[in-house]
């Protein structure tokens, strides 16, 4: 399989819509059914060797613990229980409406009941819908979702090799599905006041990070990219060198991302060392102004014991 192939945002932006919008309905009975983490991290989706799941919920809730799983090579959501009971139907010819529809009944059928708070999308820049209302995105084409599944499992290997050199606090490689994009984050220890941001938010910059990550594409950058960015964000941030001639700060918001472009990635000689000289070059300026003891959490090759001489 070739690494890193094509995927331009205009040949599966309807489809890609429509699993966005698939995946916040199960992000949603996710967020329901299971424990809280810190920053969030019960939340997100995790990658498997055939799309993205759930990992398992429930029991502390009455519910058996059961699984929902985005199978992406079968092209079928596959709702599962622990005792090896499972319902599944296709993604294609689903609108976001029958979707959630069917994902209920298939919990139902289970035994299994969620209270979602809010069936409605979370945080997308357009107004869609309730779940249950939304009949106009229903866009899933198979193949370009084939090579949507490829692009996230290679890089989420690349986000996992480059994670390998970090002993401090930091989240898994995860998927958030209410922004699509899969992510990895390091944490310092120093604590940052957001009392004045909503609840989200609040918790999930509680402490000062460096980010990286990845995402497919929105109607605002045009294409899929990789990413990192430093909060708070320290002062000279975007005047770090990015030695990846492709690579450059963005203003985004009040702050700076660092970027690549997933197409410039692809265009390097050796795009998977591309990619992990941009994310190490991002973190090291980040973590540079941000006064991070850098070699006291380095971990070179994910090893943290002493070797012997």
């Amino acid at each position: 399989m070739e690494l890193f192939p094509a995927l331009p945002l205009t040949e599966w932006q309807d489809t890609k819509t429509t699993v966005h919008l698939f995946c916040q309905v199960v992000g949603k009975i996710r967020l329901a059914a299971s424990p809280r983490r810190n920053h969030w991290w019960n939340v997100p989706f995790h990658a498997t060797g055939r799309g993205v799941t759930t990992r398992p919920m429930g029991q502390v809730d009455g519910n058996p613990i059961f699984t929902i799983d985005f199978d992406f090579v079968g092209h079928r959501l596959v709702v599962s229980t622990v005792d090896g009971r499972s319902v599944s139907f296709p993604l294609a010819g689903q609108s976001v409406a029958s979707f959630y529809r069917g994902v209920l009944d298939a919990l139902a059928a289970l035994g299994v009941t969620v209270e979602i708070a809010d069936p409605s999308p979370f945080g997308l820049p357009e107004e869609y819908p309730p779940f249950a209302e939304d009949t106009e995105h229903g866009a899933y084409d198979p193949v370009w979702m084939t090579r949507a599944w490829q692009v996230l499992s290679q890089v989420n290997l690349v986000l996992e090799e480059f994670a390998s050199g970090f002993s401090g606090k930091a989240s898994p490689v995860h998927l958030f599905w209410h922004s699509f994009d899969l992510a990895y984050t390091r944490f310092s220890d120093r604590r940052v006041d957001q009392s004045a941001a909503d609840p989200v938010t609040r918790e999930a910059y509680s402490r000062e990070v460096i980010s990286f990550g990845f995402w497919f594409g929105d109607p605002a950058t045009g294409e899929p990219a990789f990413y990192s960015y430093t909060a708070p964000e320290p002062t000279g941030l975007a005047d770090e060198p990015l030695p990846l001639k492709a690579a450059e700060w963005v203003a985004n918001g009040d702050g700076h991302l660092a970027l690549l472009r997933y197409d410039d990635a692809r265009a390097e000689s050796d795009p998977k060392a591309a990619v992990l000289a941009f994310l190490d070059s991002a973190y090291h300026a980040g973590a540079r102004r941000a006064g991070w003891d850098v070699d006291h959490l380095a971990c070179p090759g994910g090893v943290t014991a002493a070797q012997p001489a």
